[in-house]
Order: structure tokens, then C-alpha cells, then sequence
């Protein structure tokens, strides 16, 4: 009969053996799921761009949010570097969407504009009306962002101070929407939103109904924004809270004291834009986050936190 401190150690190298033995065997069948995802996706991806080229962009963008769903779907057996590849193919080929759909817009017809009329010596002038800062296209001198298209922005607001800005679901269905440079403001986009690019935002709060694909935050300081979509990348920004709901996994690179929480706004017909949107509202990833600056496995990153429950923000207007 061996001695028990014997037998204790083999024990504890057959339970060591058996750990090794799961472990490879884990690891195989990964490497296997991760063939066949980067097959598939190059697959998707070369339809895609065919049909950027010659084809319809209704089909086009289906196709592409096919693309999207293979990547959610994937990201819990790809590595940090195959996750941000595939991300960035998603938004060039975003990009290149909302280019060819713009390009494909009817041009206006030429027509002769009426000379305005001289005023009777005398008169006062008419006062000019106030324009409307919606819409409002980023300042043309900077480039665009990542995922952004060449072209001007579809929809969105820029340059922007201290001010209530304001979209609704006409305005926005399946719209490329950009937020740049706004100083304070509060931003609310009742509405099914393509994509969501919000960059150089100091001080703001963002409220936004669901988002069919990708929202990228870059630069930004001391934000609120409460987002739903597929995909959440955020760049470069700090002392920012999140209130998510995101199918895949987050993902924030350079960022720091950034916070999360799930995502609770609420407005009249946002049951009909997620349905639009084609979000599953029973999957929410908002606790899941990927620190790409952070590669410590058996640590949690430092640059995130949740916020606990009893500080969440329940009442929005």
C-alpha cells in the first residue's frame, strides 16, 4: 500500500494530466472553429464586394449584415488580432456601402433660380430664417473616421455647442449617421440608425434608438451615451459611461475609466425600430468587454468598470 502523501501526489498528477489532455483538446477544436470562420468570411466578404461593384445595395447590404452576424457569432473563439481584422473589413466595406448608395442617388435636375429682387430704397431688409443645425455635415477638413465613407455624411451634426439636437425615425431609417466635434451638447436619435460614428465629442450625452450594425466612439471625454447595436469599438476616450446593448463583445482600445451598464432608454415606437433593426433584444453583451490594450488573461483590465446598480441612471428626459 503506498503512503497517503503518495498517493496524493499521483492523484495530483493524474488530475494535472486530465487538465493538459482538456486543455489541447480545447484548443484544437478552437483552431478548428477559427479555419472555418476566417473561410467563410472571406467568402461573405468577396460576395459582398462583388456585389458593391455590379449589384443591387439592398442585396448588398443584406449580405453584409450576414457578414456581421458571422462575425458575432464568432468572437468568443477568435484571437484580439483576428477580431480587430475582421472588424475593420466590416466597416470598410460599411463604408464603401454608403458610398455606392450615395453615388446611386438621383441627381437633382438643373433648373433656373429666380434673381432675388433688389429691396425699395428704404425698406428694411427681411430678416434671414434661422437655419436648423441638424443635419449638419463634419467640418470638411478633417478626414473621415474609420468605417466612414469618402463622401459627405448622410445625416448627423457637427460644430456644434451647448446645444438640444434632436433626430426622429423619417430623418434617420437606416441612415449613416456621424456626431463630430460637438461641445456639450445632448443628442437624442429616436430612430433605426445604420451605423453610429460619434468622434471629438467633449461633455456630451448621446441617447440613441437601436443600431443595425456598428457605433464607433473616437476621442471623446466625459460622455454619456446610451447605445444599442451590434457592434460597440471605442478609441481614444476616458471618464465616459455606456449604457449598452451590444450582440458581440465590446471592444475599447486607448481608453480609460470607462464605465458600463445596460441599456435603458425607452421611447415611443422603439419596439418598432429594434424589429427594423434586426437586433435580438433577449442577447446583450453589455458586461462583456475586450481590452485590446490590456493583455493580462488572468487580471481584469483596469481601464473598465460596470456601474453598480444602485448609480444607474432609470429616468432619461
Amino acid at each position: 500500500v503506498l503512503p497517503e502523501r503518495l498517493q496524493r501526489r499521483e492523484a495530483e498528477r493524474q488530475q494535472g494530466v486530465e487538465r493538459q489532455r482538456q486543455k489541447k483538446e480545447a484548443q484544437v477544436v478552437k483552431e478548428e472553429q477559427s479555419e472555418f470562420f476566417v473561410a467563410a468570411f472571406a467568402r461573405e466578404r468577396e460576395a459582398v464586394e462583388a456585389l458593391l461593384v455590379a449589384g443591387p445595395p439592398e442585396e448588398a447590404a443584406a449580405r453584409l449584415q450576414g457578414l456581421q452576424k458571422l462575425l458575432t457569432e464568432s468572437v468568443r473563439f477568435l484571437a484580439p488580432y483576428e477580431v480587430r481584422q475582421a472588424q475593420e473589413a466590416v466597416a470598410r466595406l460599411q463604408g464603401d456601402l454608403a458610398a455606392r448608395r450615395q453615388q446611386l442617388q438621383p441627381k437633382k435636375k438643373f433648373a433656373f433660380r429666380a434673381l432675388k429682387k433688389e429691396a425699395a430704397p428704404g425698406s428694411e431688409p427681411r430678416p434671414a430664417e434661422p437655419v436648423r443645425p441638424a443635419a449638419a455635415p463634419p467640418d470638411p477638413g478633417h478626414g473621415p473616421a474609420e468605417g466612414e465613407s469618402g463622401g459627405t455624411p448622410l445625416c448627423g451634426f457637427s460644430g456644434t455647442e451647448d446645444k438640444e439636437l434632436e433626430l426622429g425615425p423619417a430623418e434617420l431609417l437606416q441612415r449613416d449617421v456621424v456626431l463630430s466635434e460637438l461641445r456639450g451638447c445632448r443628442v437624442r436619435l429616436r430612430g433605426n440608425v445604420n451605423t453610429l460614428r460619434v468622434r471629438d465629442c467633449p461633455g456630451c450625452t448621446v441617447l440613441c434608438g437601436p443600431v443595425s450594425t456598428s457605433v464607433l466612439v473616437d476621442g471623446c471625454s466625459d460622455c454619456l451615451l446610451v447605445l444599442a447595436c451590434q457592434q460597440l469599438r471605442t478609441h481614444r476616450t476616458r471618464d465616459s459611461r455606456f449604457y449598452v446593448q451590444v450582440t458581440s463583445r465590446a471592444v475599447i482600445e486607448d481608453c480609460v475609466k470607462v464605465y458600463f451598464a445596460p441599456y435603458a432608454w425607452s421611447y415611443p415606437g422603439i419596439e418598432r425600430d429594434f424589429e427594423s433593426s434586426g437586433l435580438d433584444r433577449n442577447r446583450n453583451n453589455w458586461n462583456q468587454v475586450d481590452d485590446f490594450d490590456w493583455l493580462v488573461t488572468d487580471k481584469p483590465s483596469p481601464n473598465w468598470s460596470l456601474i453598480p446598480e444602485q448609480e444607474r441612471i432609470s429616468w432619461w428626459d
